[in-house]
């Protein structure tokens, strides 16, 4: 087997060019990995880590293992990233970003600038805007977190927090928007906090500044902003259950599409506003191409386990259904490719009606950024409200233009009616 000394010579490699690694004998580098893509100012490789897959990227400045060995695979790494120790798997960490002790971060994530975690912290099919701060010991699978301008003035969940993204119908149609797409990409909206030994019971929507008691489980959506929430648990009994009831059915697949609106928000700002900014960075055609390829696969995530659903419900239909409940269930199901075709389509020609929008946008953008594209998050926050206010247009006008879309195809489910 000739896996080691390739690897010893990838290693030699990077600690002739400057890479700093204390103990070069209790590192592993892949075959596959390409050290061309490793930077070789001021990263430093602590001992005990390992390093695979042939799309990594570390970027200047970044630090892995600083507390606790780090195995990490086929992520993109932007300048000083610190990965303190744990798990990283195809997963995208814009500058600054960190993960501390006992992190287990899987595929499908995106922790944008300043974006991290405390010691044990759990994430898979999970994005951060720029500042959001996770406590410790903590599982925040299948969301959406915005909010924040800085940080000192940043998102945050409590220590000890959970989003229950597992159904006892073994479902995972759950994901939770916490904030929005639309308003969150301006960097100028109030914090949300969640407070520790709490949770949320995706999917759920929370409107940005809400502040949530320490211990509460949330199973509402709460769409309105700046509210001190306290949840109350749920009446203490027993009743006989029914597998595949769906109760809540109209608000499940409701929040779902709306999630996976969202995406396409945030897809569309990256193609039109983010990726010039991170084409400025060494490898930043690369972070730029690995977010998009997490996107992509958010959204592919998210339509697997709707259609999965959608299956369920057609095939069991439980005793005391309403019909117009039958009526929703029967109609999820055979609509589900016009959905996946909606979402997965690589030009969205349904979004033509919003170009207008964005011209205006990105008009007044130019005029104010002019061809500066080196700092993004204080290009962004320095937009006058007024232009920051057509951007949220444009991005809600992408978003309600693909809900309409899907409410037009399942009239039984009453879609996006209060």
């Amino acid at each position: 087997m000739d896996f080691k000394p390739r690897a010893n010579e990838k290693i030699r490699q990077l600690l002739e060019c400057g890479v700093e690694i204390p103990n070069p004998g209790t590192t592993d580098i892949g075959n596959e990995v390409n050290i061309n893509n490793i930077s070789k100012k001021g990263v430093r490789i602590y001992p005990g880590c390992r390093i695979y897959g042939s799309k990594m990227v570390i970027s200047d400045g970044c630090q892995l293992g600083y507390e606790a060995p780090v195995t990490i695979e086929d992520c993109q790494l932007g300048e000083k990233v610190e990965l303190k120790g744990g798990f990283f798997s195809k997963s995208v960490f814009l500058n600054k970003s960190n993960m501390g002790m006992g992190a287990h971060v899987r595929e499908g994530c995106i922790l944008e600038e300043e974006a991290g975690g405390a010691h044990c912290v759990g994430l898979k099919q999970t994005i951060l805007f720029p500042f959001v701060t996770l406590g410790s010991l903590i599982n925040f699978c299948d969301c959406l977190m915005a909010g924040g301008t800085s940080r000192s003035n940043h998102s945050e969940v409590g220590s000890s927090y959970i989003h229950f993204n597992f159904t006892p119908d073994a479902d995972k149609t759950t994901p939770s928007l916490l904030g929005d797409v639309p308003r969150g990409v301006m960097l100028n909206q109030p914090p949300i906090f969640l407070g520790g030994q709490g949770g949320i019971i995706g999917p759920m929507r929370l409107g940005f500044g809400n502040v949530v008691a320490a211990g509460s489980i949330l199973r509402h959506d709460y769409l309105q902003d700046n509210q001190l929430i306290f949840e109350n648990p749920p009446a203490v009994g027993v009743q006989i259950y029914m597998p595949a009831a769906y109760p809540g059915f109209k608000r499940i697949v409701e929040n779902n599409i709306i999630y996976l609106a969202n995406l396409v928000a945030l897809e569309t700002w990256y193609t039109h506003v983010r990726k010039p900014f991170l084409e400025t960075q060494p490898w930043g055609f690369l972070l730029y191409s690995g977010a998009m390829e997490q996107l992509s696969a958010a959204k592919k995530e998210r339509l697997k386990r709707l259609k999965a659903m959608a299956e369920k419900a057609f095939a069991v239909i439980p005793k005391k259904q309403k019909k117009t409940s039958i009526s929703a269930r029967h109609e999820l199901h055979p609509k589900m490719t016009y959905i996946e075709e909606l979402f997965s389509g690589k030009d969205l020609k349904e979004l033509k009606n919003t170009e207008k929008s964005k011209d205006i946008f990105l008009n007044a953008f130019e005029k104010v950024a002019g061809k500066d594209r080196i700092n993004y998050i204080e290009t962004i926050q320095n937009l006058p409200a007024g232009i920051s206010s057509k951007g949220s247009i444009w991005l809600n006008q992408v978003v309600d233009t693909l809900c309409q879309k899907v409410k037009d195809k399942l009239p039984s489910i009453n879609l996006f009616k209060k």
